[in-house]
């Protein structure tokens, strides 16, 4: 109540408040009058926490008030509530959309109404009151039950209350010491009144606003929910646009850019604005956001393209930071299906960039001050003006490859595989090209191994932490491990390919690698490792 208060004072809204039975909002459910807008994100409560909000109910406890937008006008674009699917609207007659507490609505109308069926009845639980449990204000009388879970000797369903036929007979078949409870039941969930806070107008930037004042005011509400409402508009929905360039990407390996709402948001801010910061996320002008949407696509997909082809990253886990396609997208962007013609000093300039920001973990620690430093100077470089994007501090040395352990998780263990990959590296038993694009979407454990093997290491004496060191790490992958096996080098080194450039494309000292001196090797091994990422970051 107090919020939908501030909401509608503040924003100046014609506004009506009543509290309808649970009867009455079921009804007014039922009648398509009550409808879900696309902005708002889908029910996420599981059956627990519904039969919590029954207790709740049943012993008095506040519960929050539902806030509706009135409006003539329908919107094209609309979710179910819940499982439900609701009926058409009544011709020319107000609906009332919910923005706050569709969460509570859809609880209250699946728990009680008896009409629509619900798609994917396996997904939603009936609740049942456990009348032989002593009433406690912690513990729930409510439970969720399947029909094999019930127990008619002690639950009795509330989906029948509303319903006189069926609550009759399961009222009279309930034993005659336990009717006095079940009736009084019924009185306190027949006689609740729902509050409900409704503001009335056509306008659907007022829409925009309430969304933005209850995200204000603490309601739980997540930028992409916030930002929808902003850039909503009968044909666009900034919530489907995205879901559709995830199932576009997907075939390419990059299915999670789309389901990565933070870096979807920062690139949709910075290709816009300019700016990838929070405060430009919920000031975004909407139609600004449906003009330049196109921009925003064609941007993400052009840094898909540049790091798919020019780096080898197949897949979104391959990148060290995901937030190194935020400048690389305010680059790329173009208007509808256009491309931007990149030089080749342009390339030179985002190629060094990448491996510094890589290099020197520029995403890892002050995030949003880099990032917006990145992003003007990608403009400067795109725009054909003296940009710096490439002037930053990457202090590089050998102990990033001795001191940092090997984790496909990890920022430097990620940067490594990389920097692995543009050596376009073979098979060190066969001798064959190694298939990155298989290896590297995969991208799990089995694609790499130790060039010195643990099991050897360990008969030395190689305490556990110091056996994985990045200089230790190689593409290798399984069933060239087994031929390898977990003898010394020299051992197997008669297994290895007698192809010249096997081991010069891994990076790694033929000499030091077969002399079984294992802190030697990997000293030397971490000096070739560091030549070439200087190599990149400076070519």
């Amino acid at each position: 109540m107090e919020l939908a208060q501030q909401l509608i004072l503040s924003a100046n809204f014609s506004k009506e408040h009543h509290m309808p039975s649970i009867r009455q909002l079921i009804e007014s459910v039922s009648d398509g009058r009550v409808r879900i807008p696309a902005f708002q994100r889908g029910f996420v409560w599981d059956a627990d926490r519904v039969a919590q909000l029954m207790d709740s109910i049943y012993k008095g406890y506040p519960f929050g008030a539902l806030l509706f937008w009135r409006t003539r006008a329908e919107l094209k674009t609309e979710r179910d509530l819940g499982p439900f699917q609701l009926p058409p609207r009544p011709d020319d007659y107000p609906i009332d959309y919910v923005l706050d507490g569709q969460q509570r609505l859809t609880s209250i109308f699946g728990v009680f109404q008896t009409e629509l069926e619900a798609i994917g009845k396996a997904d939603w639980a009936d609740i049942y009151f456990d009348y032989r449990v002593d009433a406690d204000a912690q513990e729930s009388l409510f439970v969720p039950l399947s029909p094999s879970e019930v127990d008619p000797e002690r639950h009795f369903p509330l989906n029948v209350f509303f319903d006189a036929s069926k609550y009759g007979s399961a009222f009279r078949a309930l034993p005659e010491s336990v009717t006095p409870k079940i009736d009084e039941l019924y009185s306190r969930f027949k006689e609740v009144d729902v509050p409900v806070q409704t503001f009335v107008t056509d306008d659907r930037t007022g829409v925009a606003i309430v969304f933005e004042r209850v995200n204000r005011l603490g309601v739980e509400l997540d930028t992409l929910q916030l930002l929808s409402a902003w850039t909503w508009s009968d044909d666009f929905d900034l919530q489907r646009r995205f879901e559709d360039l995830s199932e576009e990407l997907e075939p390419f390996g990059f299915k999670g850019v789309g389901e990565d709402v933070t870096l979807l948001l920062r690139c949709c801010a910075a290709v816009v604005d300019g700016d990838a910061s929070p405060k430009t996320l919920v000031s975004l002008n909407g139609t600004k956001v449906r003009e330049q949407f196109s921009y925003v696509v064609n941007g993400i997909k052009g840094a898909i393209d540049f790091v798919r082809r020019e780096l080898k990253v197949e897949k979104l886990d391959n990148l060290p930071h995901s937030t190194l396609l935020v400048p690389l997208a305010v680059f790329f962007a173009a208007a509808d299906s256009k491309s931007v013609k990149m030089t080749a000093e342009q390339r030179s300039t985002l190629l060094r960039w990448f491996w510094k920001s890589c290099f020197s973990a520029r995403y890892g620690r002050v995030v949003q001050r880099n990032l917006q430093v990145d992003v003007e100077e990608a403009i400067k470089l795109k725009d054909g003006e003296l940009s710096k994007l490439d002037d930053i501090p990457a202090q590089v040395d050998d102990r990033f490859f001795l001191e940092n352990n090997f984790n496909l998780n990890a920022v430097s263990s990620k940067t490594f595989v990389l920097l692995l990959a543009q050596e376009r590296p073979l098979s060190l038993v066969s001798g064959s090209s190694i298939n990155l694009s298989a290896a590297l979407q995969a991208y799990n454990r089995n694609e790499f191994h130790h060039l010195y093997p643990q099991s050897y290491l360990r008969s030395l004496g190689v305490p556990a932490e110091q056996q994985s060191p990045l200089a230790n790490l190689c593409f290798i992958n399984a069933i060239d491990n087994k031929v390898l096996g977990g003898d010394a080098p020299s051992d197997y080194r008669t297994r290895i390919s007698r192809q010249n450039d096997v081991l010069k494309r891994a990076l790694c000292p033929e000499e030091d690698l077969f002399a079984d001196d294992y802190e030697a090797f990997i000293k030397t091994r971490a000096r070739i490792l560091l030549g070439a990422a200087n190599s990149l970051m400076n070519s």
